[in-house]
């Protein structure tokens, strides 16, 4: 999905009928990022990154994925999790750190 100079990595559409009858499309976006050996955590321009989809999508919220991949990281079943975070602008997302 092409959110802008650079590509959303997930954009869900989920159609619904509203109270009223109505068709409605809730819309979640997604980013994904690979925390590497010898890199910063990718927190902080994951958050940015995600900040400039939510805006061009006119979206309030998003969800930012953080797959650590480093050797030193701890097994999986003891790092997933999530978090809340705000990003540049102002903007609640989830985190989800795995």
């Amino acid at each position: 999905y092409a959110a802008g100079t650079k590509r959303l990595d997930v954009l869900v559409r989920w159609p619904y009928t509203g109270p009223d009858g109505e068709r409605l499309v809730q819309r979640e976006a997604m980013e994904l990022k690979v925390w590497r050996a010898g890199k910063d955590d990718p927190l902080t321009e994951g958050l940015a990154q995600l900040d400039g989809y939510l805006d061009r999508l006119s979206l309030t919220t998003g969800v930012l994925v953080i797959f650590d991949r480093r050797p030193e990281a701890a097994p999986w079943n003891q790092r997933g999790a999530f978090e809340e975070a705000t990003t540049p602008s102002g903007r609640q997302v989830t985190v989800l750190r795995g």
